[in-house]
């Protein structure tokens, strides 16, 4: 079956690096729009650090190099502008108004605008990135760094979702429509589960249900989420264990990884050992 593109037909011009803007433009890429990724002569960060993340986001892209403060340059951003639906920025207001991209209305009245910036409101200038949206609002465990940009990863899917309102807000009203996206908001609704006791050391999915957390196996770790109660049950009596995390703790170094897994799987359980993340994931 031919995967669906229900934006083809949809220009998009990206202004945007580092993560949330490219994540988001290479989500829109894969629903069909056109997508041409203006990136500044000094490059995205991206490139720099993972190369091979940068290539699978902008793959299907037409990808120039502008100054923008550049008269000739500009002009030929100017005419990308002129014939794109839809415009992904992410920087500071103060940025955006030096640019003179504040007022798009006036210039492209038809181009549709999703702005992705860090705050809002007076601290809408504040500098910040992924790392202190997490900080403030509960998904770090000091000292440990994370593994995953949440706030940047929830924050492209937030503008995603603000890019089509916006497309469909457009065709309705024949004008451009402008969003905008707020990381703090997606890093402060990642940490409700903290902020509301389901996470967090002590709480149901931190470790106080011994149906629910990570084991050392023979040979690694699992994944074990027996949290229902008939994958408990069913998961006890699978293993032969009464249910206290102690009898689980000694169980689960009896066997390899790959054995838990395939055992897993025969028992109907939750459970997946636990990949190095410099090994990657397959999909």
């Amino acid at each position: 079956m031919a995967q669906l593109e229900p934006l083809r037909g949809i220009r998009l011009v990206s202004l945007a690096i580092n993560l949330p803007g490219p994540l988001a433009a290479a989500r829109l890429r894969a629903l069909g729009a056109a997508v041409t990724k203006i990136e500044p002569p000094t490059g995205d960060p991206v490139r720099a650090v993972a190369p091979t993340w940068y290539e699978e986001l902008v793959a299907g892209q037409r990808v120039l190099t502008l100054d923008l403060k550049n008269g000739d340059d500009r002009a030929t951003a100017d005419k990308e502008l002129a014939g794109a639906d839809l415009l992904i920025t992410a920087m500071r207001p103060s940025a955006l108004a030096g640019l003179g991209l504040d007022d798009l209305a006036a210039v492209h009245p038809r181009l549709s605008h999703v702005e992705i910036v860090g705050h809002d409101g007076a601290a809408a200038e504040q500098p910040g990135h992924d790392l202190t949206y997490q900080a403030a609002f509960g998904t770090l465990q000091p000292p440990t760094m994370p593994t995953v940009p949440v706030a940047d990863t929830l924050g492209a899917e937030r503008a995603v979702s603000a890019a089509l309102i916006a497309l469909r807000i457009a065709a309705i009203s024949g004008k451009g429509h402008h969003e905008r996206v707020v990381l703090e908001h997606a890093a402060a609704d990642a940490g409700a589960a903290v902020r509301h006791g389901l996470m967090g050391q002590g709480a149901p999915l931190g470790g106080a249900h011994p149906g629910y957390g990570i084991y050392a196996s023979a040979d690694g770790h699992v994944a074990f989420a027996a949290l229902e109660p008939h994958f408990w049950s069913r998961a006890c009596a699978g293993l032969g264990v009464e249910g206290s995390r102690e009898e689980l703790e000694q169980v689960f170094l009896t066997r390899s990884t790959s054995e838990w897994e395939r055992l897993a799987l025969r028992l109907d359980i939750p459970l997946t050992g636990i990949r190095n993340p410099l090994q990657g994931v397959t999909r």
